[in-house]
């Protein structure tokens, strides 16, 4: 009897919650990057001045990092599921592209993700966010905050977060010596994202397998 009532309300829970949630085709999502204090001065000082920005629009992300040393773009197609990258180290320009097989090879450690979510909750730009841990199949984790309140088009934008049941405002990944590099949402614009946005340039790149 206890075990039916559990299950009763755990449904009557997911239907609200699914209820509750808002699918957003158009959005742009803007993140600070900081790093844990056992990061180096150089590395903190160089994250300060970089960024990360998402676009979504559709079946189609666009996810922007600059950097000081360098600038990347991950464009992905959730239609034909092949992604583009595009890389610049000052004037010199590269591009990358993957068609489905070879983009889902390229990121198999982010395949059976466990989402473990807790009761830890905050609110972060307006949006009340669920605290959850990812697990790797490699044993590592990750952890997010992410509000099911609204969930993009294009949840692969971030691979990694292609299980997560909400946007994931927060979160905090891994430096190349360990240390903790933190992501946080500052900005989510719900305007309408230009097409161009998508654009994959046809010349001024060098292209690398």
């Amino acid at each position: 009897m206890k075990r039916a009532l559990v299950l009763i309300l755990s449904i009557i829970f997911t239907h609200k919650l699914l209820a509750q949630q808002r699918i957003i085709a158009e959005c742009t999502i803007t993140y600070n990057i900081t790093a844990s204090d056992s990061a180096s001065v150089k590395m903190k000082a160089a994250l300060k001045a970089s960024s990360k920005t998402v676009y979504i629009k559709g079946n189609e992300s666009r996810v922007n990092l600059v950097s000081p040393a360098f600038n990347q773009s991950v464009i992905y197609d959730k239609t034909s599921g092949e992604a583009t990258i595009l890389r610049e180290f000052g004037s010199n320009k590269f591009i990358t592209k993957f068609d489905n097989d070879k983009w889902l090879t390229e990121n198999m450690q982010f395949e059976k993700i466990r989402v473990e979510p807790t009761n830890e909750h905050k609110t972060q730009l307006g949006y009340d966010c669920i605290k959850a841990l990812l697990h790797l199949k490699d044993s590592s984790i990750y952890t997010i905050y992410y509000a099911p309140s609204i969930v993009p088009s294009v949840k692969e934008y971030e691979y990694l977060f292609k299980d997560v049941n909400g946007l994931v405002l927060s979160y905090e990944g891994l430096g190349t010596k360990g240390e903790k590099v933190i992501y946080t949402a500052n900005k989510v614009n719900l305007s309408p994202v230009p097409i161009s946005t998508f654009t994959i340039p046809n010349s001024g790149y060098r292209y690398l397998q």
